[in-house]
This record gives structure tokens, C-alpha cells and sequence, in this order.
């Protein structure tokens, strides 16, 4: 078994890695990349290898920086079978609709506005070329076995979002496991993270490698930017990422409305993307901490916004109102539209309430920009600008950490990705210093050869 990494490896987007033993490969995840220019146009490149002959797609978890690439791959060819959980098919039925949507109406209003850079501005993928993607999903059972060629491959809860699963594969006695993106025990919709099953060799995220949250209470926090910003008569606006933190958000909400901690203002939803996912969570309470009666109170006290018309109508919406919008560094979406709208009011405030991509809109304005590029303009910010970390879903350092931890035995070499150097670096680290287990960095196009490495009895532990 050969492991190359071709995505995912020193940023925290475009996970994609391939697993080969003798003629077949499969891909562990297909994940698009976002932030930096340099990045996004890796989108529009070829996979290092033909995708017509991949045996198949595993998917660790149905966000777009993992799963959101597929429709574009099967656009190159790919013909084969892609398995992940069944929450994990219902959300990428959604995500890939959805992304593939606003992408050709990204391309046709740059093209109408007359600010493409090309002419014309194309979408990556089309609502239609999701739609084919979709026809290639196999949803798989929990931690049963599934055969993909001459491999095993196992899907196993690790929280974070619907679905979302770390995978193990084995190929003649040979085993890997890849860690998706880890959840969090504190997390307020999820259950905690199961114990990670046995693999010889392990491939884990580093978003929050270097990170740990911060020990504060995030309904306090929520609450105060709520009422500061109602007693200006303003609206908040919260981009957020439509599956998970979207509804973790409207659940902290609620939460603080049910007990009068905020005021009763309205709490919208614009996003298809996240009222179809809101709806799924229900669906799937059982994979939640909160019973499915409490959940469709969330639903009664929030107004989702649906389509376009709809969406533009909240131009008139007087505040004070909370609003939550896709997408969560604002990189694309209806969010953009409302910020274009509230940026340059004083009495506004912008609330990030997730990790903002070095690169992205996000990112620049918690690190201060006063301007904005809007729909190929420059847009003055005077509404404030606030961030949360408690809403992630993603589990920091000593998180992750713990739950390596709890493999039945060590592994021979853990792999760090999904993570910017620093961060994947600071947990290899730990990993080494904590666990003394050997561990690596995953690097861009680098190769190994799993069965020589087991075969040449790489030790689990340092000095071993």
C-alpha cells in the first residue's frame, strides 16, 4: 500500500489523498481548496493521476473542503463509486447542489456586471454536473466493513458534523487510518467523538494544531454582541458555514432567547444550503445532543429564508434582527450581498463565529482591513467587526491530542495534514513529545510505501 498526499498538506482545504496498492487507487477525501488565489486556482487543475482510473472516493464528511470537489472530478472522468456515511450522502446532496448553484450564479452576474477577469467568467462545476456527481454515492453502515477493490474500509463517529467519520483502511494486513476532521466532547449539537479504532499508520488534521480554545462561555459572549448591537438599532450579521455551525449558531440563539437573556429580535436564515441541512439535523437527531421536540422549537422561533426574492426582500427588514448567512469566511453566497449592505453602517456588526482562512474576506477583516472587495468593488467597513472561537467545531490541539491517544495501540508513524505548517507542525510535536510516538508532517506530492515501512519495522515509539 503506497500513501501520496495531494491536497491538504500545508493548508487547512483541499483534502484529497491517494491510496494505491498495486493497480488500484482510491482517494480519501476530494476536498476543495479555499483562501488565497493561489489556492482557489489549484480548483481548476487536473488530479495528479487519471481519474478514470480510480477504483473509487472515500469521504471522511460531506464539507466542501473535503467532499466539494467531486462534482469537478467526476467532470475529468471519474466513473467510479464514492462511499461515505448516509448522513454524509444526504448532506453532499445539498452542499453539491447548492455550491454548484451559486457558482454558475457567481459567474453569470461577473458576467452581467461586466468584472470577470475572464471572458466569460465560467462556473468550476454546474448544478448539473453535481447532480451526476450525486448518482455516484454509496452510503455505507457504521464501522461495518466495505470492500473497495483489494481494500477494507471502515467508517467510525468522530462528531464535528453529520456523518462526519474518521476512515480506516486495510489492504493485506497493512492498515491506515485517516482522521476526517475530529469534533469536540463540548461541542452544543454534536455527541463526542468516539475512540479511534486501531491502524498501523494514522493521518491526522492539524487545523487547531497549534490552538487551544479559549475556557470562555460562548452564550455569554454571543449574548453580549447581541444586546450591544440591538441597543444601537442595528442588524448583526453572522456568516456562517451552513452545515454544522450554522445550526449550532441558531441553537445558542435560541437558547438565549428562551431564557430572556437577549431580546426577542427576529432570527432569520438566508440560505437554501443551511434550511436544508436545519432540516436533515432533524431528521438525524439521533446523532445529536438535543432530542428532535427541542429541535423543532429551534425551528418554530427562526424564519428561513429561501429563495432569491425572498432574500432580496431583507433590504426593507428593519432592525434590529439577528441574521445568519452561508458562506462562513465569505468567500461566496448571499452573505456577500448583505455585507455589501450593512458594512457601512456604524450601528451594524459583523460576527465571525468560525476559523477565517488566511486569504479569505474573513480573515482580512478580523485582522483589521477597512475595505472590502465586493462583487469587483471596494467597500468601506464601519460597522464593527467581532469574533467568537467557541462555536468550532473542530477539536484543538489537546483535543486532538486526546483523542490519538486513545488508539488501542501506538501506531508506527502518525501523519499531520489538514493544517497551515505552523499548526501541523506544533502537534507533530506534541505527538513526539507527549505520546512518543513517531510522527511526520505530510508534505505536498510525497509518496511512501506503507508496506516497507511496516516491513522495515519502523518503530511506533522513539527509541523503540
Amino acid at each position: 500500500m503506497r500513501i501520496r498526499f495531494l491536497g491538504g498538506a500545508g493548508t487547512v482545504t483541499g483534502s484529497r489523498t491517494l491510496l494505491t496498492s498495486g493497480e488500484t487507487s482510491v482517494l480519501v477525501d476530494g476536498g476543495l481548496f479555499q483562501g488565497f488565489k493561489v489556492l482557489r486556482e489549484r480548483n481548476w487543475g487536473r488530479l495528479e493521476t487519471d481519474p478514470r482510473g480510480l477504483e473509487a472516493v472515500l469521504l471522511t464528511h460531506g464539507h466542501l473542503d473535503h467532499s466539494g470537489w467531486v462534482p469537478r472530478l467526476v467532470k475529468q472522468g471519474f466513473a467510479g463509486p464514492v462511499y461515505c456515511t448516509d448522513a454524509t450522502a444526504e448532506l453532499v446532496g445539498i452542499l453539491w447542489r447548492d455550491a454548484g448553484r451559486i457558482q454558475e450564479e457567481d459567474a453569470a452576474y461577473a458576467n452581467r456586471e461586466g468584472f470577470a477577469r475572464h471572458e466569460p467568467a465560467l462556473p468550476l462545476y454546474t448544478e448539473e454536473d453535481a447532480e451526476r456527481a450525486l448518482e455516484r454515492l454509496v452510503p455505507v453502515s457504521w464501522t461495518t466493513p466495505q470492500e473497495v477493490g483489494p481494500f477494507s474500509a471502515s467508517f467510525h463517529r468522530v462528531g464535528h458534523i453529520l456523518g462526519a467519520a474518521c476512515v480506516r483502511l486495510e489492504d493485506h494486513g497493512t492498515s491506515v487510518l485517516f482522521s476526517g476532521d475530529v469534533g469536540r466532547v463540548a461541542d452544543l449539537l454534536m455527541r463526542a467523538p468516539a475512540p479511534p479504532p486501531q491502524a498501523e499508520f494514522a493521518v491526522l488534521e492539524s487545523t487547531y494544531g497549534s490552538r487551544s480554545h479559549s475556557d470562555v462561555d460562548v452564550l455569554a459572549q454571543l449574548s453580549e454582541v447581541v444586546r450591544r448591537t440591538v441597543e444601537r438599532r442595528g442588524a448583526l450579521l453572522i456568516p456562517s458555514f451552513a452545515v454544522g455551525r450554522a445550526q449550532g449558531v441558531l441553537w445558542a440563539l435560541h437558547l438565549l432567547q428562551e431564557r430572556g437573556e437577549i431580546p426577542d429580535v427576529p432570527l432569520l436564515l438566508d440560505s437554501p444550503m443551511a434550511t436544508s441541512a436545519t432540516e436533515l439535523y432533524v431528521r438525524h437527531a439521533r446523532e445529536l445532543k438535543v432530542g428532535p421536540d427541542r429541535l423543532d422549537r429551534l425551528c418554530d422561533d427562526v424564519r428561513f429564508v429561501r429563495t432569491t426574492d425572498e432574500s432580496k426582500a431583507l433590504n426593507r427588514e428593519k432592525p434590529p434582527y439577528i441574521l445568519v448567512s452561508a458562506s462562513g469566511m465569505l468567500t461566496g453566497g448571499r452573505v456577500l450581498h448583505h455585507l455589501a449592505r450593512l458594512a457601512g453602517d456604524r450601528c451594524n456588526t459583523v460576527l465571525f463565529v468560525g476559523y477565517q482562512a488566511p486569504g479569505t474576506r474573513g480573515d482580512r477583516l478580523v485582522r483589521g482591513a477597512g475595505t472590502v472587495r465586493l462583487h469587483g468593488r471596494d467597500m468601506e467597513v464601519r460597522c464593527e467587526i467581532a469574533q467568537i472561537d467557541g462555536f468550532s467545531a473542530h477539536a484543538d490541539a489537546d483535543e486532538l491530542l486526546a483523542w490519538l491517544a486513545k488508539m488501542p495501540q501506538a501506531p508506527r508513524r502518525v501523519w499531520l495534514n489538514h493544517g497551515v505548517p505552523s499548526a501541523a507542525d506544533a502537534l507533530r510535536m506534541r505527538v513526539r513529545d507527549e505520546l512518543g510516538w513517531n510522527a511526520a508532517v505530510a508534505t505536498e506530492g510525497c509518496e511512501w510505501d506503507l508496506d516497507d515501512l511496516a516491513a522495515r519495522g519502523v518503530a511506533p515509539r522513539l527509541g523503540v
